[in-house]
């Protein structure tokens, strides 16, 4: 190699080693142009080092000036890197979060039961201690189940189209039997009854249907608690025990029921149970003995077997339990309302 390639090649060094150290912009950057540069055993300046081991013995002095020369050059290139970092202010480090415990935790919303759910369910745990269970039945019931087998004859006001869903109007008309969503949860008393021999103690608990939006507490869907019980030796004061235990656990017992005469088609006697709420007395239901003309539609021979049979508006109940004054407000799906129950 001859002396001018040297002395070239070191100027490289020189320039290249300017330009890292005089743009590193952090201290790992810095480091790695001094391992490049510098370092003791792959360093590019001990790689000239060795190169000058081939130049003539005459031109090793001159060679070996421009070498100490470079080195102090890129020495003070490197500890100007450092000073210039070590003066610049730290950057603001973005902390991650970290979990402290003792912070309070963020509230889940947790949902809730529906007040009319709310109250079917503790209505079945009240009937449940007196003795009933639990039936079900059909929402979109035939003709006979909904009026012929509880003792309502075809002329009868209340199968008129404008009291009731019906499901096919035309075919009403013209005398074909239709269906329609139940107006009545007594419907599930004639499929029990069709199926079960007495004795019979039952609730049933579900929506029923009609087109009545009269006042604040009258909606074209709403939900009735139904009663049934036959047996043998059932009476009236039966049907009012009954009644009284179940306002009083659900009510309190300062709260008085009556008994007040009415007419009902599947019962007789018939009788409109009333209850006292804000110094008056509300109809919160129906009642009565099951008819014979009941008894003998499902086969039962009305001369072995007597009922009673009672429905009750739950919605009425769930309001005079909550004070609630519009029954509109359970069906708003307004979440203020709904979250106070």
């Amino acid at each position: 190699m001859a002396l001018a390639d040297f002395l070239k090649q070191l100027d490289e060094v020189a320039v290249q080693a300017a330009q890292v150290f005089g743009s590193a912009a952090d201290a790992e950057a810095v480091e790695a142009g001094r391992v490049e540069f510098m370092g003791a055993k792959q360093g590019r300046l001990k790689a000239a080092q060795k190169g000058m081991g081939v130049l003539d013995k005459a031109e090793r002095p001159a060679a070996g000036k421009r070498f100490n020369e470079v080195k102090e050059q890129i020495d003070a290139a490197f500890q100007a890197a450092v000073e210039r970092l070590a003066a610049k202010p730290p950057a603001v480090r973005k902390m991650t979060p970290q979990f402290d415990p003792t912070v309070p935790g963020t509230p889940l919303r947790i949902g809730r039961l529906h007040p009319i759910t709310q109250t079917i369910e503790e209505l079945k745990d009240i009937m449940g201690r007196l003795g009933f269970s639990v039936a079900d039945g059909p929402e979109i019931e035939d003709e006979r189940h909904n009026f012929e087998a509880l003792n309502i004859p075809r002329e009868h006001p209340a199968r008129d189209p404008l009291d009731n869903f019906y499901l096919a109007a035309a075919g009403h008309a013209s005398g074909v039997e239709t269906a329609l969503l139940r107006s009545q949860t007594s419907t599930v008393q004639i499929r029990v009854m069709e199926k079960t021999p007495p004795p019979i103690r039952i609730i049933c608990l579900g929506r029923v249907y009609r087109p009545d939006t009269a006042d604040a507490t009258h909606y074209p869907m709403f939900h009735q608690m139904e009663g049934l019980l036959i047996d043998t030796h059932v009476t009236m004061a039966d049907l009012k025990s009954v009644l009284r235990l179940f306002a009083t656990s659900y009510l309190g017992r300062d709260v008085h029921i009556r008994f007040r005469p009415s007419f009902f088609p599947f019962t007789e006697p018939s009788v409109e149970v009333d209850f006292h709420w804000d110094g008056q007395w509300i109809e919160f239901g129906g009642a009565g003995m099951v008819d014979p003309n009941v008894l003998n539609a499902v086969g039962y021979d009305p001369e072995q077997v007597i009922g009673f049979a009672f429905g009750l508006g739950i919605e009425r109940l769930c309001m005079r339990r909550h004070g609630i004054t519009d029954i509109r407000e359970f069906y708003k799906n307004d979440v203020r309302f709904l979250h106070q129950f």
